[in-house]
C-alpha cells in the first residue's frame, strides 16, 4: 500500500467499525474481597499481584503521527476505571502499550512481544497487522498454543476478525463462516437508512464511496448496499479517495443539483466529507431539506467541527451512547471520569470498551473456576459464550461469540455547533429492532 493510500485508509477507517458492543462488565470491589488465599501465577502475564494486558496500536509513525492514539487512551482509562473498583481476581490490572507504528514488522513483532508477556490483547489497532498466525500459535504457560486472546478495538483485515482466537468488539460484516466462499455472506445495520426514510419520506441521491484500500473499498460497498436496500435510491454512485481535492467534488454536486436530490451520503473520510460540503456551499446546494449523512468518522472529530457551518444539519448513525448522556448511563459517565474530557473520541471509545470486555469474561472465568482458573484457555471459552454485550447500556448489544454485528443505532445530528440526539428521543437508548441487521449474499473478494 502506498504511503498516501495508508493515509486515506487511516482517515477512513473508522467506517469499518460501525459496531460498537458491550453488556454488563461493572468492575465490583467484591472480587478483590474474595481473593483472600494468596493467588498464583496462573498463565503469561499472571502474577500474585497483576494481570498485564498488551493494546497493540499503531500511534508513532511518520505517515499519520498519533492515529490512534485514542484508543491507547481509552484502554489505558479503563485500566484506571477497573483497577479503582477493586481491580480482577484479586489483582491489579497493567496495560502494556506497544506500537505498532503503521508497519507491518513491528505489527507482528508487537503481537509476538506479547505473547511472551502480557495475558491478552486488549483494544487492538495494528491496521497493517499481515499475519495472524503469531497470536493463533501462541503457547500458554504449558507450552500448549492455546491463542493469545485478542479483544480488538479495530479490526481491518477478515483474517484477523474470523481467528478463533480474536473477539473483536466490532464484528467484521462479513460472516467468518463465509469468508473463503463466493459469494460470501454480509451483515450490516441499515436502521438508520430506514428511519430517515420514515422520517422524511422519499430519498434519492449521491452515494460518494471511499476507495482507498480494499478493505475500505469492500466496506463502503456494504454499507451502500445496505442504505439502498432499505430504499434510499442512488441517482449516481461516486468512487473517490482520501487525496481528492475538493474539485473533485464539483461534478457531484452538479449531479445533485441536476437530479434535485434530496440526500447524500458520505462514506468518504472527514476530509471527504467536509470538502464535499464546502463545495456545495459554494455552488449554492444548501437547501435545509437535503439530508447530508455521514458515518461515525465526524462524530467529534475536530476537523468536522471546525468546518461549522458549511457541515451544519449533518446526520450520523452511533452504536455507543453520546458522550454529552454520562448523566444517563453510568458506564458513559465512568469513560468520560477515567479517560478525560480532553482525550474523548470515537477510538477512545473503542479502547475503554475492549476493556469492559475483557473484564465481563475475566470475572466470568473468576466466577467459575476461581482466581487462579484465569488462563488464556478460559478466557477464550468465556469470549465465546458472551452473545449480548453492552458495556452496561454503553453500546449497542452485541453478540460477541458469534461475531454478529450490533442491530442498534441511535442517530445524531450536528447543528450550530453541537452534536444533538435526535433519535431515539429518549436519552440513554438505542433502537435494536432484530429488523435493523440487513444481510445480503455477494461475492466483494473479486
Amino acid at each position: 500500500m502506498s504511503r498516501r493510500s495508508i493515509i486515506a485508509f487511516v482517515a477512513s477507517v473508522v467506517v469499518i467499525g460501525t459496531a460498537l458492543s458491550g453488556a454488563p462488565a461493572l468492575a465490583q470491589a467484591k472480587s478483590a474481597k474474595s481473593a483472600k488465599s494468596a493467588n498464583t501465577a496462573a498463565d503469561v502475564g499472571i502474577t500474585a499481584k497483576t494481570i498485564r494486558v498488551a493494546v497493540v496500536t499503531d500511534v508513532d509513525n511518520p505517515i499519520v503521527p498519533g492515529v490512534l492514539q485514542g484508543i491507547v487512551d481509552g484502554v489505558r482509562g479503563w485500566g484506571k476505571y477497573v483497577n479503582a473498583n477493586g481491580g480482577i481476581a484479586g489483582r491489579k490490572v497493567q496495560v502494556d502499550f506497544i506500537d505498532s507504528k503503521l508497519n507491518a514488522n513491528d505489527a507482528r513483532n508487537a503481537v509476538i512481544k506479547a505473547c511472551q508477556d502480557d495475558f491478552a490483547l486488549v483494544g487492538t489497532g495494528a491496521l497493517l497487522l499481515e499475519t495472524v498466525d503469531d497470536e493463533v500459535k501462541c503457547a500458554d504457560a504449558a507450552g500448549k498454543a492455546t491463542g493469545l486472546p485478542d479483544i480488538a478495538a479495530l479490526v481491518t483485515n477478515s483474517a484477523e476478525a474470523c481467528a478463533p482466537n480474536a473477539f473483536p468488539i466490532g464484528p467484521n460484516s462479513v460472516e467468518c463462516s463465509t469468508v473463503d466462499s463466493s459469494p460470501q455472506t454480509y451483515r450490516s445495520n441499515n436502521g438508520d437508512s430506514k428511519y430517515l426514510l420514515k422520517k422524511f419520506g422519499d430519498l434519492h441521491g449521491s452515494f460518494v464511496l471511499a476507495t482507498d484500500s480494499a478493505s475500505v473499498a469492500k466496506t463502503s460497498s456494504v454499507l451502500n448496499k445496505a442504505a439502498q436496500a432499505a430504499g434510499i435510491k442512488a441517482d449516481h454512485e461516486w468512487q473517490v479517495t482520501g487525496f481528492s481535492p475538493q474539485s473533485a467534488y464539483t461534478p457531484i454536486i452538479q449531479g445533485m443539483k441536476a437530479d434535485s436530490s434530496n440526500y447524500g451520503l458520505s462514506l468518504q473520510a472527514v476530509t471527504g466529507v467536509v470538502l464535499e460540503r464546502k463545495e456545495a456551499q459554494l455552488q449554492g446546494l444548501t437547501d435545509p431539506k437535503i439530508i447530508w449523512q455521514c458515518t461515525l468518522a465526524c462524530y467529534y472529530d475536530k476537523s468536522f467541527v471546525d468546518a461549522g457551518d458549511a457541515v451544519d444539519r449533518e446526520y450520523m448513525a452511533l452504536s455507543f451512547l453520546p458522550f454529552a448522556e454520562a448523566s444517563a448511563n453510568k458506564m458513559t459517565a465512568n469513560f468520560v471520569k477515567y479517560v478525560g474530557k480532553n482525550k474523548l473520541s470515537g477510538f477512545a471509545s473503542w479502547g475503554f470498551t475492549s476493556g469492559l470486555l475483557f473484564e465481563q469474561a475475566a470475572k466470568a472465568v473468576v466466577k467459575k473456576h476461581g482466581n487462579d482458573g484465569l488462563t488464556r484457555a478460559n478466557l477464550l471459552a468465556e469470549l465465546a459464550n458472551i452473545h449480548a454485550f453492552n458495556a452496561d447500556g454503553m453500546v449497542g448489544t452485541t453478540d460477541i461469540g458469534n461475531k454478529v454485528p450490533t442491530n442498534c443505532f441511535m442517530m445524531e445530528q450536528f447543528k450550530n455547533g453541537k452534536f444533538v440526539r435526535v433519535y431515539p428521543t429518549k436519552k440513554g437508548t438505542f433502537n435494536c429492532k432484530a429488523s435493523n441487521l440487513y444481510t445480503f449474499k455477494d461475492d466483494l473478494n473479486k
